[in-house]
Formats: structure tokens, C-alpha cells, sequence
């Protein structure tokens, strides 16, 4: 599955290209993010990883874990941890329904990328993936450079 285009609303931070690469994203979702102040600071300098990162539901919460946001330089002793768990906001329904997924089907939580919308929150995309196989993965490959001769051979016509 082709990655669709980002609305033109959103201010990427970051994104999560290998996510795409690694599983089939099924499902995407927006969900809020609970930061601190320096944290948001950071986001605004484009200071964030989500390469290991990934969500869990615990206790009918959802957790984002192992995301990196380095620390702000001009904050002291106030400043955050770089890799805390951090909270992410979601209806219950949506929660529950993700788990779901998650234990029945043997999907995955992931997120692709993380932006600030219109109204300048910080947000953050999930997909919702299963995990390619590496011949999986070949065929992506295969696909994706065989669309790029495509568009080679339309432009020099």
C-alpha cells in the first residue's frame, strides 16, 4: 500500500519512514500527546526520533514508549527525560477497539509520524500494522521501483 499524502494543515516534526517499510499499515489514527513544557519546546526545533518507538495499552490507557525528544538546551534542572513513557489521549472506545486489534489479530502500534495541527497541539499519527515478511518486503521494493521507471519513462516522452 502507497503512503497517502499529508494534509497541508500539519507542521511534521518528525516521521517514522521505516514504519512503512516494516509493516502494513492498516489503520491510521490521530491521538493527542501529554507533554511537558520543555518537551514542546523541543518538538518546536524538530528534536524528536520515533525509530524504536512504539504504543501500548496499559490498564486501559495507551502509552507511547521509546520515543526520543532531546532535551532543551536552555532548561536547568526542570528539563524532561529524553525517553519517558508519555501518555497518549484517545476516546476509551478507540482504545479498546485498538486492543482488539492488537491482541485477536496480531497487529501492532505504531507511530508514523508526529506534527502539530492548526491549532498548534502537538500530535501524533498511529498506524495500525502487521509485520511484513522479508519476501513481503522484496515485493514493496520491486513495486515501488518499478513505479519510479514508470514515471522516468513518462517524463522523457
Amino acid at each position: 500500500m502507497a503512503r497517502p499524502k499529508e494534509p497541508s494543515d500539519r507542521r511534521i516534526v518528525c516521521r517514522n519512514r521505516k514504519a512503512w517499510h516494516e509493516y502494513f499499515i492498516e489503520e491510521r489514527i490521530e491521538a493527542g500527546m501529554v507533554l511537558k513544557g520543555t518537551e514542546v519546546k523541543s518538538l518546536r526545533d524538530g528534536q524528536a526520533d520515533l525509530k524504536d518507538a512504539f504504543a501500548i495499552i496499559d490498564r486501559g490507557e495507551i502509552f507511547l514508549v521509546h520515543m526520543h525528544i532531546n532535551p532543551w538546551p536552555q532548561a536547568t534542572y526542570f528539563n524532561h527525560e529524553p525517553e519517558r513513557k508519555r501518555k497518549l489521549l484517545l476516546h476509551a472506545r478507540q482504545i479498546r477497539r485498538m486492543g482488539i486489534f492488537i491482541e485477536q489479530r496480531g497487529f501492532t502500534l505504531i507511530p508514523l509520524s508526529v506534527y502539530f495541527n492548526k491549532g498548534n497541539r502537538v500530535k501524533v499519527e498511529l498506524g495500525l500494522g502487521k509485520g511484513k515478511r522479508l519476501y513481503d518486503k522484496r515485493a514493496s521494493i520491486r513495486d515501488r521501483d518499478e513505479q519510479r521507471n514508470l514515471e522516468r519513462e513518462g517524463a522523457k516522452h
